[in-house]
């Protein structure tokens, strides 16, 4: 995993170039800097976000360690579904897959994509949607608004981890500062003392600042940013369904409805054109 190899090549890099410039890894092994800078840190983390952010982060983080729900398989099922729904709306009317939108658990349709169904967001946005196309109370301009004011919002709350994550990274080089100055302190109180007394404490103090900003630049920051990606992945599956209903919603056929949708997705998760409809002649 890519998160994995870049914290393995963080680690290698500066304690191999410590070591191979003849320093002792013992000097750095300092656990009370290591509480300072840490205990500040998710004490920071923990009074400037809401519990719910707090709990979003918990859950995201684990996330980075496995690999993203939303490749090429869980789009081409998107589409293949979106396409089934619409082909019934097309021959039966937008009224014929009402029962499919209101009880997706038992429709014949919905049955038949495991890998949609388990998501309840992604869900929730198909259905909802449908639904209010069905109520033929809305125009293609105020549906296509609508639609933007929900992903900007799925897309700030999905973004909060990330951006949480990534001001712990900014801060914890003030971190190991304040663990430094305690060192120093510590230093001048023993001013007088052994040589190699006073140099331990200054050692100890100067490892703060080190730790401080490895884990901010080599650790917590590139988590943060990998948050973001996810994030990026997350709220692309919802712009391509916007894209396909609203091709829908404007006399487009089926097919070519689901292909606005294709279009939206980026190339590492793009199926081909042939792709896409070889899986929907299979359904």
């Amino acid at each position: 995993m890519p998160i994995l190899i870049g914290f393995t090549i963080v680690i290698s890099s500066v304690l191999g170039g410590y070591v191979l410039s003849h320093g002792e890894l013992a000097a750095l092994w300092q656990p009370y800097e290591l509480l300072i800078i840490g205990g500040a840190a998710i004490g920071a983390f923990i009074a400037s976000n809401p519990t719910n952010i707090t709990k979003s982060v918990i859950a995201a983080l684990p996330t980075l360690f496995t690999s993203s729900k939303y490749d090429q398989n869980h789009y081409m099922d998107l589409l293949a579904l979106l396409h089934d729904l619409f082909v019934k709306w097309r021959k039966e009317g937008l009224m014929s897959i009402e029962s499919d939108i209101e009880s997706p658990e038992s429709s014949e349709i919905f049955e038949r994509y495991p890998r949609i169904t388990m998501n309840q967001r992604e869900m929730e946005f198909i259905c909802d949607y449908l639904r209010i196309c069905a109520s033929g109370n809305m125009s293609p301009f105020e549906l296509e608004n609508l639609m933007d004011v929900e992903i900007e919002t799925i897309t700030h709350e999905i973004e909060q981890p990330a951006s949480a994550i990534g001001r712990v990274g900014e801060a914890l080089p003030g971190f190991g500062i304040v663990a430094a100055v305690m060192g120093i302190v510590i230093t001048m109180k023993s001013l007088g003392g052994p040589p190699e007394v006073l140099g331990l404490h200054v050692a100890a103090a100067l490892v703060g600042t080190f730790i401080g900003i490895l884990l901010a630049y080599g650790f917590v920051s590139p988590l943060g940013v990998a948050l973001e990606y996810k994030a990026i992945d997350e709220t692309k599956v919802f712009e391509c369904i916007k894209a396909c209903i609203m091709a829908m919603v404007n006399g487009i056929p089926p097919q070519l409805a689901v292909e606005f949708g294709r279009k939206t997705l980026m190339d590492t998760v793009r199926p081909s054109f042939t792709e896409l409809e070889d899986r929907i002649r299979g359904t």
